[in-house]
């Protein structure tokens, strides 16, 4: 699974990471994080705002920090 992190570098978009891995470690999903940083690739996903969450190519979470529960949700997916 690729998990993206859309954001600049924001506590937010750190927050982000940190809930991202610790639910995928939990879930034990085998799983390669990509942090990305810059305007440019953060707006050819179509998000504005954010801390943005993309898993396998696909923006499912844009401009908040899901719970560890719902991350998980999401990653089960």
């Amino acid at each position: 699974m690729k998990i993206q992190i859309l954001g600049t570098g924001c506590a937010k978009c750190k927050k982000m990471t940190e809930v991202a891995e610790k639910a995928a470690r939990d879930l034990g999903i085998d799983y390669e994080l990509e942090k990305v940083t810059e305007i440019v690739d953060i707006m050819q996903f179509g998000v504005m705002s954010t801390p943005g969450l993309v898993i396998d190519g696909k923006v499912v979470v844009a401009g908040k920090v899901p719970t560890e529960d719902r991350m998980k949700e999401l990653l089960s997916k």
